[in-house]
């Protein structure tokens, strides 16, 4: 009978330990370790046609950005590491501003002005698509699956995904890296 807590303590870890969920904390998110996947250009699929009201109620579109390589990058106001990565993702925008476009898609924000708010204090100098409901995602998750914010997807000049970061950026460089190994490719 002494042994029965133990045991009842034992499975409780090992269930928790294993569980998808860690780290949803009280957002209903599930944190990420900041992992880059990378996608071959021969595996990589069709080309992602996103379109949608910016912040500030202007059409933004994917397609009218092809023949560069467009970065997107999926947040929330209320996103905790979408705030930590901010910084890096607006570094990541300067040095690429020759090769590369960056696009926002601002996901479960209550109205365009609390988002607009964030994009205010961070001084986010690329638009953003209000996409409240997430349905904008279901674009990339036919392609590869999006877990939460913050997620990153570098797109190629054909509007394919070509690597994505799920969770915070590790750094700006990691992004330029992939920017700039992107945009080097041959026939893209």
């Amino acid at each position: 009978m002494r042994r029965l807590p133990v045991l009842l303590g034992l499975l409780v870890l090992l269930v928790t330990g294993c569980s998808s969920l860690e780290g949803t904390g009280d957002k209903g998110y599930i944190s990420q370790d900041g992992s880059v996947t990378q996608v071959p250009v021969a595996d990589r699929e069709q080309p992602i046609d996103v379109s949608g009201d910016g912040l500030d109620g202007t059409e933004i579109s994917l397609a009218d950005l092809r023949g560069r390589v467009v970065v997107v990058n999926v947040w929330g106001a209320w996103c905790g590491p979408c705030s930590d990565e901010q910084p890096d993702l607006n570094e990541a925008a300067e040095k690429t501003s020759g090769v590369a476009n960056f696009v926002g898609i601002n996901i479960r924000d209550s109205s365009p002005d609390t988002a607009s708010a964030f994009v205010r204090s961070f001084d986010v100098p690329y638009p953003s698509i209000y996409d409240p409901d997430s349905k904008r995602l279901l674009a990339f998750s036919e392609v590869m699956r999006v877990r939460s914010p913050p997620t990153t997807f570098v797109l190629d000049k054909e509007g394919r995904i070509a690597a994505a970061i799920f969770g915070s950026l590790p750094s700006a460089g990691t992004l330029v890296d992939l920017v700039e190994d992107v945009d080097g490719e041959s026939g893209g």
